[in-house]
């Protein structure tokens, strides 16, 4: 069994292979482990490949228990020996991200001592975690040069295999994670790291590293970066949305952030016009509702039924009704399609709690909601007509309003 074969060499892109086991996971996955493999198995950040054995695909591969295991769609049958083909274009792309991964790791440490505590190789983006709280644009800008410029020196990468005793040789970044078979890969006077992953033959094929943003994460930075051919797709994608955005403006690309920054400008002008006009329309509102009301008792009940309101401003109204008139107590339902919401609330000289109102109010149509005792909000299933519920809610309001006279 060789299950080095993938550490061997990166560039395999078909292989043969016997088969040693099959079998069928409790989660109904199938899987295959063979005397050999080319597939590299998710480990250090790094996803697995994906491929082909024979012309099943190949979805993950994983190492469990010492074994790797190959996870296939449908299960071979009759076969004893495989062929496998890796997806050459993922695998060769994860070798330029984990490559470019050990050249910024090794820039950042080297020019401001900040340790990589972690990677993640993504789909789209991948990223380190820096020991460190701050990282400056002058930073970012002074690593990626280094990292670039050591990808244009183009030196090739050396790989190999020493045991623990051997380590003192060589100046690594951080101890391995195993104690024997420990791998290297190594970029000559500039990097030396243990390492299992896929990577190609020279800095020269990394092509070239771009740091897309930074983010706080706890007490680290996370760099999100990408190399190789990430990059052209960053800078297409990039380019694209630029493209759209000087015919949106109708402007060059020079001018694209002050054509923004005016736009911005306007919307919240407008915004806060809207919201001046809105405050006057309540304030009408209020003023007229306030003069159209019902006797229960000796008390003022405005009721109200909207459609399309919004909660905020069913409690906007409410509250100014409420302080406007001591002696009110107003009711204001929001109608639409299948659902009804509503705010009760009532003046200082009103007694009755609104919160309870509500509770008997919310049960025949399943609703829920809640508040105080001056004023409470809730919504439920359109369960009844709106002139039924408007009766019953006046059947509640005339209880509470008996038994506080009691």
């Amino acid at each position: 069994m060789s299950e080095k074969l993938y550490y061997n060499d990166s560039y395999i892109k078909e292989f043969t292979a016997s088969i040693l086991t099959q079998g069928e996971e409790p989660d109904g996955r199938w899987y295959v482990t063979l005397d050999q493999t080319a597939f590299y198995p998710t480990g250090g950040g790094q996803p697995s490949d994906i491929g082909y054995l024979n012309q099943s695909v190949v979805e993950d591969v994983q190492l469990i228990n010492g074994e790797i295991r190959h996870y296939i769609q449908k299960p071979l049958h009759n076969d004893q020996f495989v062929v496998g083909t890796i997806d050459w274009m993922r695998r060769f792309d994860h070798m330029q991200q984990h490559l470019g991964q050990h050249i910024l790791t090794a820039a950042f440490e080297e020019l401001f001592g900040y340790q990589t505590t972690s990677f993640h190789l993504g789909e789209q983006l991948c990223s380190i975690d820096l020991n460190t709280e701050e990282l400056s644009e002058k930073e970012i800008e002074d690593v990626e040069q280094l990292a670039n410029s050591m990808i244009l020196s183009n030196r090739l990468i050396e790989t190999k295999w020493v045991q623990q005793h051997e380590l003192d040789q060589y100046s690594l970044r951080k101890p391995p994670s195993v104690t024997e078979n420990i791998r290297l890969v190594i970029i000559p006077n500039f990097d030396y790291n243990a390492c299992g992953g896929t990577h190609p033959k020279s800095t020269g094929e990394v092509s070239s590293i771009s740091i897309l943003s930074t983010e706080r994460q706890k007490q680290k930075v996370r760099v999100h970066f990408v190399c190789g051919q990430r990059v052209l797709d960053q800078l297409r994608a990039k380019q694209a949305i630029t493209k759209q955005l000087t015919n949106l403006f109708s402007t060059p690309e020079d001018r694209i952030i002050t054509a923004a920054e005016r736009l911005i400008e306007i919307e919240k002008a407008l915004s806060n016009e809207i919201e001046h006009l809105k405050e006057e329309v309540l304030e009408f509102e209020k003023n007229t509702y306030i003069k159209e009301y019902e006797m229960i008792g000796d008390c003022k009940v405005i009721k109200r039924v909207f459609e399309g309101r919004t909660m905020q401003e069913l409690q906007r109204l409410s509250k100014m009704v409420s302080q406007a008139e001591q002696h009110v107590v107003s009711v204001f339902l929001n109608s639409d399609d299948d659902r009804f919401q509503l705010v009760l609330a009532r003046g200082n000289a009103v007694t009755i709690n609104m919160n309870d109102v509500l509770k008997k109010i919310l049960s025949p149509i399943n609703g829920k909601g809640g508040g105080s005792n001056q004023m409470a909000q809730g919504g439920g299933q359109k369960t009844i007509d709106v002139e039924s519920y408007l009766n019953m809610i006046d059947e509640v309001l005339e209880s509470h309003f008996h038994h506080d006279e009691l």
